[in-house]
């Protein structure tokens, strides 16, 4: 094969070049393992080629193959459209038409074990990860005004939901999103309602619900992609797929797991007619404890009532009353005596001084001889004469006797 002329605007390559130097680059690739499921297998007859669509499970990406119709033949069931297959081929392109396939020699199916490993794996990783912490697992609201749910269209997921909510709680509203929920399309579909119904503020709680199925069937729930999607939810998520004994990755991410789908239309809203007995019966024991109150309040005031301060209240007052009078009589028959007590001894003592004064003596008989100087200030008392020595011939006296005073001069010629 001769080179071609260099390639311009003025020298353009026609297309078959173009197609050989692409099956050249491609046929220089070796062959690959790869998995997928399959979306479509066709056996033309008299052609003796299997064409095959494998697409990605986690991905809305698809890759054709080509296999001899008897290698499809003896793969038997295991070839069949929904079936994860393993298959080895080279890449190799078309030149007619100008497309690319993957010309496969092997194909098996992927087993049970090998696919129960890998969720294995998985659940492992995310556990590191922290997906399955219950720290990070957010309550669900006990009343929510409206459900999301995401489950297959019609199907006996969504009848189990909706009518055991309904018959909890009549009044619940539900906003649904049909995907598929096994298969290559689920995981894209069902992520993409997620996000749909995390960003719908109207939205108070989410519900992944999907009926029994095997573990192929299961698959998408297990998903790496749906998990994280999950996860990364700001609306509290629930998971509600297959049985009691399936459980699928997804319920260890979700903020509740529920074994089956009416097992979550029973979690997700109360029971009106519980509720309303439950009212009911707080709204009697509220009556009692009121009634209660009541009458311990009013035994209590009928026994202030009949206390006596509050029976008789003039009582205490009239006792008070009667205390201060006698008191007030002790003290005046006190007084009274105390003032007889000192009436009489005021009396003795005056009787006493009586005795011992001046006008007594004086009425004995005796008398008061007081000098009268010369020069007498009358303002002044007179002094009294002790001794005949302050008495010479001449002197002035005053002699006071009881019922008055004489005046005398001293003889100046003496005598006895």
């Amino acid at each position: 094969m001769t080179e071609p002329s260099p390639n311009s605007a003025d020298a353009p390559w026609p297309v078959r070049t173009v197609a050989r130097k692409i099956s050249a680059w491609i046929d220089r690739l070796g062959a690959v393992w790869v998995e997928g499921q399959l979306a479509q297998v066709t056996a033309r007859p008299g052609t003796g080629t299997a064409f095959l669509v494998l697409r990605d499970p986690a991905a809305d990406v698809s890759l054709q193959l080509t296999a001899p119709v008897g290698l499809v033949r003896d793969g038997g069931a295991a070839v069949a459209e929904g079936n994860r297959v393993i298959v080895h081929g080279k890449p190799s392109f078309f030149l007619g038409r100008g497309t690319l396939s993957l010309r496969v020699d092997t194909i098996r199916a992927v087993g049970i074990g090998e696919l129960l490993a890998r969720i294995e794996r998985l659940r492992a990783l995310l556990a590191a990860e922290g997906l399955f912490d219950r720290a990070r697992k957010r309550p669900l609201p006990f009343l929510p005004d409206c459900i999301g749910l995401v489950t297959g269209r019609a199907s006996a997921a969504e009848h189990d939901v909706v009518s055991n909510a309904t018959a909890r709680w009549p009044a619940v509203r539900f906003r649904l999103e049909h995907t598929a929920t096994q298969g290559a399309l689920a995981v894209p579909q069902i992520v993409e309602a997620l996000g749909i119904l995390d960003r719908d503020p109207g939205v108070d709680v989410i519900v992944l619900a999907r009926g029994g199925g095997s573990v192929e069937d299961l698959l998408p729930f297990s998903d790496e992609t749906l998990c994280r999607a999950v996860a990364a939810c700001r609306t509290p998520v629930v998971s509600a797929i297959g049985h009691e004994p399936d459980t699928p990755l997804v319920d260890h991410v979700a903020d509740l797991r529920c074994s089956t789908p009416t097992e979550a239309g029973r979690r997700l809203v109360p029971d009106l007619a519980e509720e309303t007995a439950r009212i009911a019966g707080l709204r009697d024991r509220a009556r009692r404890a009121l009634a209660g109150w009541v009458d311990r309040e009013e035994r209590l005031l009928a026994a202030l009532r009949h206390r006596p301060v509050l029976a008789d209240p003039l009582r205490g007052l009239e006792a008070r009353h009667a205390e201060v009078e006698r008191l007030r009589d002790s003290a005046r028959a006190c007084v009274e005596r105390g003032l007889d007590r000192r009436a009489t001894d005021v009396a003795h003592l005056t009787a006493r001084l009586t005795a011992l004064g001046p006008a007594a003596t004086l009425a004995r008989g005796y008398a008061v001889v007081q000098r009268v100087p010369p020069d007498h200030d009358p303002r002044l008392p007179l002094p009294v004469l002790r001794d005949t020595g302050e008495a010479p011939p001449g002197t002035r006296l005053r002699v006071r006797v009881a019922d008055g005073a004489v005046t005398a001069v001293v003889d100046p010629r003496g005598g006895d």
